[in-house]
């Protein structure tokens, strides 16, 4: 069977419709930085590819250390006429802008696709997740608001490329609702221009934002260190360049690190294989490249022949590969569970990081060839991994003490409860973690000496929606939880004495429990 790009979602066919809907944001194959409510052609042209077939894309222009003091003084004075604004009148802006983004949820879809790789399914989901929370967030903000107010300053925000909607826009969104101006980074690994179309729809409807696009130590004074900054809020993984610069806030500065850590799956006295199997074929989503991944199974050793039953079936079910190829023109863009890695880079260091475990004396389970994948022929490979799964990787392996933002997993193999929680512990903090197993009782003890924010018994957990907050847990995690009422108040000052939520390890204050699902206990 023969496939080919489905017509109509080629590259010069999806970005002539951006450009057409936004030209302010574009000029020829370039992104605009914007700033001070203009599009602006300063900076340094930074080519870009795409993932899917190694396609030229618009390209950034990235600023240098001035030009970016520049953009940050502008949304300081946005700031300071944003945050005197009505309630209403900020809601009425902002709603107005995700009616807009919602009508072009087909084209921002596609842009990702093409940007980041992601599968249509993966793309839409990020683009409704953006507008369905932020109405969500309009709905209710006037009770969350109460005894809080605007920060002092504008809102710096670092986000991961891998969700530039449903976390960095909507993050930026609900700010302003807040009453601050919002300032994000383009994710350099891909992501502006996606995120370019939603700025703009925003910005016709007078909301307060900047978009910059630049290297991380000529950023960093501006983003990271401005005296007038509000707070610094980084969500996403913690190996990308944006999480190195986010790091360097001052300690004393509000702030919002997520620094993600190894989730794990732990197996312990189950029997429910049947189960199981769906949930380890629905994780490979998005080839595993997000912070709420799970990439390690630590199973009882007794019962291993069982797990990798199930594992082995699960996968057999993956499909993956070019997520806009058909056979026919026809044909709807095709239901896989994952495209490609967002770099040939990115793939290029995990193949690597798979042969150095492999070489110290792990097992491989699995490791199929990228020809297995849905593809075009003839068409570039570069950032394809097909999924691969190790046993027993030796402690001093890089993939053991990292998660490896990719489709690779550790399988652990402990004999003793002892074993079990130190293996689930490995990295001292997470975001998730789940444990399948049979007695609850059991499960829901082992769960209370995990350190990770949210732990699930026979279900995985993620970021959630609406009211449920989300946070880290020891090393995965510093500043304020978010969601729910926590994201308010994580971009507003009390105008009352209150108790702030979250994790703070450079901090000698009291901390509530985190929230894991469970009625009470602290994170260890």
């Amino acid at each position: 069977m023969s496939l080919s790009v489905k017509p109509g979602t080629e590259w010069a066919a999806v970005y002539g419709r951006a450009r057409a809907a936004v030209p302010e944001a574009f000029a020829d194959d370039r992104v605009l930085n914007f700033w001070g409510g203009l599009w602006r052609q300063a900076g340094t042209p930074v080519p870009a590819v795409s993932p899917v077939d190694g396609t030229s894309v618009a390209g950034t222009l990235w600023l240098d250390a001035k030009k970016a003091a520049h953009a940050m003084r502008a949304s300081l004075n946005e700031h300071r006429t944003w945050s005197v604004a009505s309630l209403p009148e900020r809601t009425t802006r902002v709603l107005a802008a995700v009616d807009e983004i919602a009508e072009h949820r087909e084209l921002l879809s596609l842009l990702l696709m093409w940007e980041l790789g992601k599968t249509w399914r993966a793309a839409t989901r990020d683009v409704d997740e953006c507008v369905h929370s932020v109405r969500w967030y309009a709905d209710r903000l006037d009770g969350m608001l109460a005894g809080r107010a605007p920060l002092r300053g504008p809102v710096s925000n670092f986000g991961s490329w891998n969700h530039p909607l449903s976390v960095l826009m909507h993050a930026m969104l609900v700010q302003a609702l807040a009453g601050n101006a919002a300032i994000a980074k383009t994710p350099a690994e891909g992501g502006a221009i996606g995120l370019s179309l939603a700025v703009a729809l925003a910005s016709r409807h007078g909301v307060p934002l900047t978009l910059v696009s630049g290297g991380g130590l000529e950023l960093v004074p501006a983003m990271v260190h401005a005296e007038y900054l509000g707070c610094v809020s980084y969500l996403g993984g913690a190996r990308s360049a944006d999480a190195t610069a986010a790091c360097q806030v001052p300690s004393e500065r509000p702030h919002v690190l997520e620094q993600s850590g190894i989730n794990c799956w732990g197996v312990w006295g189950y029997s429910d294989w049947s189960r199981l199997y769906g949930q380890i074929r629905d994780s490979f989503v998005h080839a595993k490249q997000h912070s709420t991944a799970y990439t390690r199974y630590v199973v009882q050793r007794e019962l291993l022949d069982e797990f990798l039953d199930a594992y082995e079936t699960a996968l057999d079910g993956v499909r993956f590969g070019n997520p806009l190829a058909v056979a026919t023109p026809d044909d709807p863009l095709p239901d896989l569970d994952f495209g490609p890695l967002v770099s040939g880079s990115h793939a290029e260091r995990l193949h690597r990081a798979v042969d150095d475990v492999l070489d110290a004396g792990a097992t491989a389970i699995r490791r199929h060839s990228v020809d297995d994948g849905h593809l075009i022929p003839g068409q570039r490979t570069s950032a394809y991994v097909s999924p691969v799964a190790v046993l027993n990787p030796r402690s001093s392996s890089a993939l053991y003490s990292s998660g490896p933002a990719g489709p690779v997993d550790s399988i652990v193999l402990v004999d003793t409860e002892d074993e079990f929680l130190s293996a689930m512990n490995v990295s001292e903090g997470a975001l998730v973690a789940s444990i399948s197993c049979d007695d609850e009782l059991t499960a829901r003890r082992l769960a209370g000496e995990l350190r990770a924010f949210k732990v699930g018994i026979n279900q995985p957990r993620c970021r959630g929606a609406g009211d449920e907050p989300f946070g880290g847990c020891g090393d995965s995690w510093r500043g304020p939880y978010v969601g729910g009422d926590l994201l308010v108040r994580a971009v507003t000052s009390a105008t009352r004495p209150g108790r702030v939520y979250g994790n703070f390890p450079s901090f000698s204050r009291t901390v509530p429990a985190p929230w894991n699902g469970r009625a009470s206990g602290a994170c260890p």
